[in-house]
Parts: structure tokens; C-alpha cells; sequence
């Protein structure tokens, strides 16, 4: 069942990249056709993106080999370092809202010298300003950043590269030998795929390689961004200290949207049913829904679903979602208002 749906995905996002090269024209002229390419085909290609997301959660197939190899090849086709990803992206899953060992999406607390800076800015931007700036930090550098540096990763771990197998925190990203070999085996990947980008320029030129692969690359790094921003981050969501985390606080505390239709279906429900995806990562996407209605049932108070359109969360978590501060036994964002300067009449 699920290589139907890895099969689903390539077709669909080769069938836009050939209408694409078949009707617009490699020309200037023809860039804001190019643009709409880019978001339509982007947007398909996230679902073999998702795949991938499976295959390393182990919910692809029992046959390991055909697992890792659907992963490897459609994460290393879409410049992301499969094994790398998939052991940061396990330690996501194992300390989910852990202020000090979380991974990803992990806040800045008001206290520290970077929370003081996101203040200013806020403050200096205006919320609104803050709001585009922040937006434009996510969901266009969030993804290579975090790649390269742990951008939004747990300070214990300090500055972490999925490339490189050595960090600067006290705990490692990569503390094992396997896990070191398996970085340098993603490593692999993603060389073979600029080599082919390589060969593709000096066939073609740099114009094909742009409007063809680059375009739809960026808008699959929005989309990721995007639904994980939203599925770990909104002005209600708390965070916890190790005193207070529990596995979990952190599995229930992720947060399902009304994806629409035709994306909930193309990126295999993966924004609507994250949820249970926390709680049991190894359900494939198809049963997904399923066990989203039996969460419901066995914790109607604790499981979290935001009706708000994807649009307007995303807008009020780039605006409020600022800095946290402690708060009995949780750190929650505070309302940046509280801190601009009173106007002097």
C-alpha cells in the first residue's frame, strides 16, 4: 500500500515537470509562468517528501531494504540527508517541547541574550513587521538553516550540521560510530544529486536547472516548514523543563489543522493527523485517520485540533510566537506588547 502511494507522488510531480517543460518557454518573458510552476509542482512534490518522512519513521514496509532505499533516493533527490534527518527527526519524536533536549521548533526563552534580540526587533519592527520578517526567516531559510546549523534545535546540543557528524553541545546529535557513517552515507546522496544538477547545467544551462528544479525545491522546503511550524508552535502551546517534560506532555501537546482537501490528500495527510503520528510514529499515513478518530475517543481532553485557517495561524504564530518565559512548571510565549515602550503624549 504505501509504495502505491510513493509511486503516486513520482508520477504526479513528473507529470508537472514534463507539461512544464513541454508548454513554458526557457525565456525571461515566461518567469511568472515559471513561478506558478514552481508552487504547483512544489507543492506535489512534498508528498514524496512525506514519503520519505515515513520511510524513516519505519512505517513504509516491513522489507527495511525497500524502505530505506525509497527514502534515500527521494530525500537525496530533494537535497535532504536521509539517515542524518532520520536520527535528528527520531530525537524530535523522543523529546517533543523539551526546552533544553528538543529538536526543531524549539522556543527562545525571554531571559537569554537571543530572546532579548527577538524582542528588539519585535519591538522595533512593530508586530505586523515582525510578522513578515519572521515569516520570510521560516519558511524560506528555516529549512537549510536547521540543516546546517540546528537553527531552532535544543541548546544542549548546542550548533549541529546534518553533514557533518560533530557538534559543539554537551549531548551529540550523532553519538554513535553507526550514526557518524550513516551522516557520511547521507552525504553520498546528496553529492549524487548535485553531480546530476551538475551534468543537467552543462547540458542544458542554468536557466532549465533554476525554473525546472530549483523553484519547486524551495517551495517543498515552504510547505515542510510550514506544517511543522504549525503543528509544534501557537501562543497557547506550553514547552517544559527537564523537572516537568514528560514523553507524553510532548506527544499530546502537537496540534492537528484543517488542511483543504487537495493538499491534506497530495502530502498524505501529514498536517491533520500529526497527532497521532506523535503517539505512534510507525502507523502509515493510510490508517492515519483512523487512529486520529480513536486518540479523540481516549483522550477527548487532551487531544488538540485548531479549526482556524492554515493562513491565519501561520500569521498569528509569526507575529505572537515570540520568546517564552517560566510560568509555574511550563514556559509559555508572552505577549510581546507588554514590553514596547508606553507613547508619550
Amino acid at each position: 500500500m504505501s509504495l502505491y502511494y510513493a509511486v503516486q507522488s513520482l508520477v504526479l510531480t513528473a507529470l508537472c515537470v514534463y507539461v512544464g517543460r513541454l508548454l513554458i518557454p526557457f525565456t525571461w518573458m515566461a518567469i511568472p509562468l515559471w513561478l506558478v510552476y514552481a508552487v504547483i509542482t512544489g507543492t506535489v512534490a512534498t508528498g514524496m517528501w512525506v514519503v520519505a518522512h515515513e520511510c524513516g519513521h519505519g512505517a513504509f514496509s516491513d522489507n527495511k531494504l525497500l524502505q530505506d532505499a525509497v527514502g534515500y533516493v527521494y530525500h537525496s533527490a530533494l537535497l535532504v540527508p536521509y539517515f542524518s534527518w532520520q536520527r535528528s527527526h527520531a530525537v524530535h519524536h523522543s523529546r517533543t517541547n523539551h526546552m533544553e533536549e528538543g529538536e526543531t521548533h524549539v522556543p527562545t526563552p525571554l531571559d537569554s541574550a537571543s530572546g532579548k534580540a527577538v524582542l528588539d526587533s519585535r519591538i522595533a519592527w512593530g508586530e505586523d513587521g515582525f510578522g513578515v520578517i519572521n515569516s520570510i526567516q521560516h519558511l524560506i531559510f528555516g529549512w537549510p538553516a536547521y540543516l546546517l546549523a540546528g537553527i531552532t534545535g535544543g541548546p544542549l546540543r548546542g550548533t549541529t550540521n546534518h553533514f557533518v557528524p560533530y557538534g559543539t553541545g554537551k549531548l551529540e546529535l550523532f553519538p554513535t560510530r553507526d550514526m557518524k557513517t550513516k551522516v557520511f552515507l547521507s552525504d553520498i546522496g546528496i553529492v549524487a544529486t548535485f553531480i546530476v544538477l551538475y551534468k543537467w547545467y552543462s547540458i542544458e544551462g542554468l536557466f532549465p536547472v533554476l525554473a525546472t528544479y530549483v523553484g519547486p525545491y524551495f517551495v517543498v522546503n515552504f510547505w515542510l516548514v510550514f506544517i511543522t511550524w504549525l503543528q509544534h508552535t501557537d501562543v497557547d502551546i506550553p514547552h517544559f523543563d527537564t523537572d516537568n517534560w514528560t514523553w507524553a506532555k510532548g506527544a499530546l501537546l502537537t496540534v492537528d489543522r484543517p488542511y483543504p482537501a487537495i493538499l491534506d490528500w497530495l502530502h498524505h495527510r501529514i498536517g491533520s493527523t500529526h497527532v497521532a503520528h506523535h503517539i505512534c510514529s510507525s502507523i502509515p499515513h493510510y490508517n492515519a485517520r483512523a487512529a486520529t478518530e480513536s486518540v479523540k475517543k481516549a483522550f477527548p481532553n487532551h487531544y488538540l485540533y485548531d479549526p482556524t485557517p492554515i493562513h491565519e495561524a501561520m500569521w498569528r504564530v509569526a507575529r505572537k510566537c515570540l520568546v517564552v518565559r517560566k510560568e509555574g512548571d511550563m514556559w509559555v510565549y508572552t505577549d510581546a506588547k507588554k514590553f514596547e515602550p508606553t507613547p508619550k503624549n
